[in-house]
């Protein structure tokens, strides 16, 4: 065993789900063949990292990147192809346990896509989907008027969550327990004002950002002329990606998270030009602009609570 030199095809069958447990990863929840993962590329307190163990492949939200236990072995060591190869060699030699990836059988995997297929869209009006809302402090009148209600399926399985619908016609997915999105993923861009921009990582952030400018309690305020353009970037992959179109405006309000990839993206940014405005020090206490706006909320209800007692 100790003169074996694995291949990258043998390094491909193996349990990419398994290979994260000998490192001591366990998933936070599991959602038919979806594994979720803080990250193991840095700190988070919400898991973004999904290993499909059907297909044994990876994907990181947080950055937008993904692959193959390789491309995972040469991210996660900071090492080449060959070097990883050789690492799993002496692992394989110390009697490492390889096992190729648990599938369903050929019916199953036929009847049961790992694709999201968007079945319907329809303004919000689940209970759950509402109550969810309600939880992140996103009034019903903002959601339904930039998010809809999207039945989907996944694995055969018929599932709800709000979508928020990019440039291209894919959605960003979420619900109390779902987080994704359906091909092909980019970003949304609303043109207001043609001099400044302020640009999102996620769409709650944006929606965060609406309540406070558009819901007075009771109806939706019409926006201002001279108001914004908006870019929710729904992935920090697309950032540079679309530099060339942030800079056609004079100035760019980032609206980052801060977390460490946020914070990494924000710093790089800013290196670009002067153009740039980090505006994330308004809640730099917070993970991102929605867990900030659910903290200033709660407080004006307890605060509003404690103003009727003394009255």
């Amino acid at each position: 065993m100790s003169s074996h030199h694995i291949s990258c095809s043998e390094v491909k069958e193996t349990d990419l789900v398994q290979y994260l447990q000998q490192l001591g990863y366990k998933p936070s929840k599991i959602t038919g063949q979806d594994h979720w993962y803080l990250s193991p590329f840095r700190n988070e307190k919400s898991p973004s990292f999904k290993v499909n163990r059907k297909k044994n492949l990876w994907f990181d939200f947080g950055e937008g990147v993904g692959g193959t236990i390789i491309d995972f072995g040469i991210r996660y060591y900071k090492c080449s192809v060959q070097e990883f190869l050789q690492k799993l060699s002496l692992e394989m030699s110390m009697n490492f346990s390889f096992h190729q990836p648990i599938l369903e059988n050929k019916n199953d995997i036929e009847n049961n896509s790992g694709k999201i297929l968007i079945t319907d869209s329809r303004a919000i009006a689940d209970p759950d989907l509402r109550k969810y809302l309600h939880d992140r402090h996103i009034p019903l009148l903002i959601a339904n008027r930039f998010c809809s209600e999207i039945e989907f399926q996944l694995y055969g399985k018929k599932q709800l969550a709000i979508g928020f619908k990019n440039d291209l016609g894919g959605y960003e997915l979420r619900s109390p327990n779902f987080k994704g999105s359906s091909s092909p993923k980019s970003i949304r861009l609303f043109k207001n004002n043609p001099s400044t921009i302020s640009v999102f990582e996620g769409f709650f952030d944006f929606l965060s950002f609406q309540t406070d400018l558009q819901y007075d309690g009771k109806l939706i305020q019409p926006l201002p002329r001279n108001q914004d353009s908006f870019l929710v970037l729904n992935s920090l992959a697309f950032i540079e990606k679309n530099r060339m179109l942030m800079e056609k405006y004079q100035r760019v309000d980032l609206y980052l998270d801060r977390d460490e990839s946020g914070l990494k993206a924000t710093s790089q940014t800013l290196a670009w030009s002067d153009r740039y405005q980090d505006k994330s020090q308004l809640y730099a206490k917070f993970k991102d602009l929605n867990e900030y706006h659910i903290h200033c909320k709660a407080t004006n209800l307890k605060k509003g609570r404690s103003s009727r007692h003394e009255l």
